[in-house]
């Protein structure tokens, strides 16, 4: 059984503003809730004009103050942007408010330029393989082992699940060596996905959390009711990806017809490679892709990421997204 969820990076539309970015996620946290979505992530990422969940945690309270029963977490944490201790207290204080729904999913990248993560840091200087012993020591915090001499409030004893991101071999080799879920960047980093699962699941060890490796990929899906039109949609966060690794980030935009033959070669190579991990289209063309996806990788879950531009057309896509992953699971 395949489940699915939703990755929602809050994005913050041209000619929007972040009061109605904040506003939506909450309403589509509420209407993935009632598709039968496992959970919803947003992620930290800081300096960038088209993404509303810097402030993580508050976000992450925003939207789980907005449903009843669905998951609510971080997808991820850059945890090199924080001391452990105060993690451990705001998801501490989130479990606490909202027993049994909160996840805490951590990365090492920046989620930043250098610029903006030396704001963030005020020093790079940080030992670059820190990231181990910084879960390490948010777990004792939530274990209350006092191995650290200091007591997490709140945060001690909380059962916030811990999940490692990643994009890399790294990860896979970090989430298998503690035990943890794993959940893949391949919505927008693929080249490693297959060799990094491969990895996880050889060198699973369990644990107290885990007792045999748990996969989620990140999967891209732009649905719509014919393939012409999904392919309409798609083009907001095509221009924006293209924005993103030429230089030049920019709030998500409108669609464009035929957006992909006004680009150039540099353009389209960027796209091809940065989205393989994608499904764009009608409800038949999404549960084709989506099934050779899941037997690719065998994922325990799917992270769907889908920035469209129009709210209520964000939704309808991820309704047909649904209905999509309840036909794959049931055949």
């Amino acid at each position: 059984m395949t489940a699915y969820s939703l990755l929602d990076l809050v994005p913050v539309v041209e000619g929007g503003t972040v009061s109605q970015s904040l506003a939506n996620a909450a309403d589509l946290a509420r209407h993935v809730e009632a598709l039968g979505f496992e959970r919803y992530w947003c992620a930290e990422h800081h300096g960038m004009a088209g993404i509303a969940s810097a402030a993580t945690a508050v976000v992450i309270g925003h939207v789980a103050a907005a449903t009843r029963t669905i998951r609510v977490g971080a997808g991820g944490i850059m945890l090199p942007n924080h001391a452990p201790l105060v993690i451990a207290e705001q998801f501490g204080t989130l479990e606490a408010l909202f027993p049994g729904r909160i996840d805490l999913g951590l990365g090492r990248a920046p989620g930043s330029d250098q610029r903006v993560a030396r704001a963030l840091r005020r020093t790079l200087d940080s030992d670059p393989n820190a990231f181990p012993r910084d879960v390490m020591e948010l777990q004792s915090y939530f274990a209350d082992d006092g191995q650290t001499g200091i007591r997490a409030t709140p945060g001690a004893g909380a059962h916030v699940p811990l999940w490692i991101l990643g994009s890399s071999l790294f990860g896979a080799q970090l989430a298998a060596a503690l035990g943890l879920p794993y959940a893949f960047a391949s919505h927008f980093a693929p080249d490693a996905l297959d060799q990094a699962l491969a990895i996880y699941r050889r060198d699973f060890k369990p644990s107290a959390q885990l007792d045999k490796p748990y996969v989620m990929c990140g999967f891209n899906v732009f649905a719509a009711d014919s393939d012409a039109e999904a392919e309409l949609l798609a083009s907001s966060q095509q221009q924006a990806f293209v924005a993103l690794r030429t230089g030049n980030p920019r709030q998500l935009p409108p669609p464009v017809a035929d957006y992909r033959d006004t680009l150039g070669a540099q353009g389209n190579a960027i796209l091809d490679h940065v989205l393989q991990c994608s499904a764009v289209g009608s409800r038949a063309t999404i549960e084709r892709r989506i099934a050779a996806f899941v037997e690719r990788t065998r994922a325990d879950e799917l992270m769907i990421a889908s920035a469209i531009y129009d709210h209520d057309a964000r939704k309808h896509s991820l309704t047909i997204t649904a209905e999509a992953m309840r036909e794959t699971v049931a055949a």
